[in-house]
C-alpha cells in the first residue's frame, strides 16, 4: 500500500517535460487513439500516420516513454512521435504500458509482447507492414523493449528490425549507490532510486531476470540491430555501454552514442541543441534501417 501512495505523490509532479518539448509540435497527416485489450490491462496507444502518407504499407515504430517504471505517460513523447513519423515516413504507435507498483516486473514486458503481436494481427487496419517493425524506448522505456527483444529470442520470434535503447536502465542488481551518478541531486538519495527498483522488482531474485536486467542475459545472439544512446554524466551509461559491447560481441550491429555534458532524460529536459541532435539520430537510423530492408 505504501508503495502506491508514495509512486501516486511522484506521479502527481512527473510528466514536467509536457511544458518543454525540446522539439516543435508538428502536424501529422492523423492521430488514431484506439485501447487494445491485454492480459495485463486495456492500454490506450496512439497512432502516428505522417504527412503525406499515401501508401497502406507503411513501417512503424512502437515507442515506450520513460518514468521510472512508475510515473508518466504516452503524452510525453507526443511531440516526438509527431517528428519522427513526419520525419521518416513510419506510423508512430506511442504505448501507454502498464505501472508499477501495481504492475510490477514481468508484467509491462509481456503487455508490450502482447501489444506486438495485436499490432501484427491488425497490420491491414493499422495500414503497416507487419515485416517493418521497429521498436524503441526512453530510461524504463528502453529497458522494457530490450526486454522485449530476450523475450522474442527466448520464444523463437522474429526480431525487430531495430531497436532505439535512449538512456536504458538496464541493470537492477548494481544499487544505485554503486553506479557513476553525474546528477548531484539523484547522488545524494540513492535511496529514491531504491525506492523505485522495489516497485518494479519487488520480489526476491527478480532483479537477476535477464528480461529485468538485460545486462545479464547469458546470450544476446541474433537479436534485433541497435542504436543505443546515453548520456555522460547518467547513472545508467555505464550499463548502456556494457550492453552495447555485449550485443556487439555477439554479432549484432551497434551503434553506441554518448552525448557529452548531459544527463539522464536529456532528450526531453534539455539542453535543446543536444536533444534534438538525439532526436535527429534516431530518425537517421530508422530511415537507414527502413532502406537496408527495402
Amino acid at each position: 500500500m505504501y508503495k502506491s501512495i508514495i509512486a501516486n505523490t511522484l506521479r502527481f509532479f512527473s510528466d514536467q517535460s509536457l511544458n518543454t518539448p525540446m522539439v516543435p509540435i508538428q502536424t501529422v497527416q492523423e492521430k488514431k487513439d484506439i485501447l487494445v485489450e491485454t492480459d495485463v490491462k486495456d492500454t490506450y496507444i496512439s497512432c502516428y500516420y505522417p504527412k503525406g502518407a499515401k501508401e497502406n504499407n507503411l513501417p512503424v515504430y512502437i515507442n515506450l516513454h520513460g518514468g521510472a517504471f512508475i510515473m508518466n505517460s504516452k503524452e510525453m513523447d507526443d511531440p516526438y512521435c509527431r517528428q519522427i513519423a513526419n520525419n521518416t515516413g513510419c506510423v508512430v504507435i506511442n504505448v501507454d504500458y502498464a505501472k508499477a507498483p501495481e504492475s510490477p516486473f514481468p508484467k509491462p514486458v509481456e503487455q508490450t509482447y502482447q501489444l506486438l503481436h495485436w499490432i501484427k494481427d491488425h497490420a491491414d487496419d493499422l495500414r503497416i507492414d507487419p515485416e517493418k517493425i521497429m521498436v524503441g524506448g526512453q530510461s524504463s522505456g528502453g529497458n522494457i523493449m530490450a526486454a522485449l527483444c530476450l523475450l522474442l529470442k527466448e520464444r523463437n520470434e522474429p526480431q525487430p528490425l531495430l531497436q532505439v535503447l535512449i538512456c536504458p536502465m538496464l541493470d537492477f542488481v548494481t544499487p544505485h549507490a554503486d553506479k557513476p551518478e553525474g546528477d548531484p541531486g539523484r547522488a545524494r538519495f540513492p535511496q529514491a532510486a531504491n525506492f523505485l527498483n522495489l516497485c518494479y522488482v519487488p520480489k526476491k531474485n527478480q532483479a537477476e531476470n535477464p528480461l529485468a536486467s538485460p545486462v545479464l542475459a547469458p546470450n544476446t545472439a541474433k537479436l534485433a540491430s541497435a542504436l543505443v544512446i546515453a548520456a555522460e554524466y547518467d547513472a545508467f551509461s555505464q550499463e548502456a555501454e556494457t550492453y552495447a559491447d555485449k550485443l556487439k560481441k555477439s554479432g549484432v550491429p551497434v551503434r553506441h552514442e554518448v552525448f557529452e555534458d548531459c544527463y539522464h532524460a536529456f532528450t526531453h529536459l534539455g539542453p535543446e541543441h543536444k536533444a534534438q541532435e538525439a532526436w535527429a539520430l534516431v530518425e537517421e537510423e530508422i530511415r537507414k534501417t527502413i532502406e537496408f530492408n527495402e
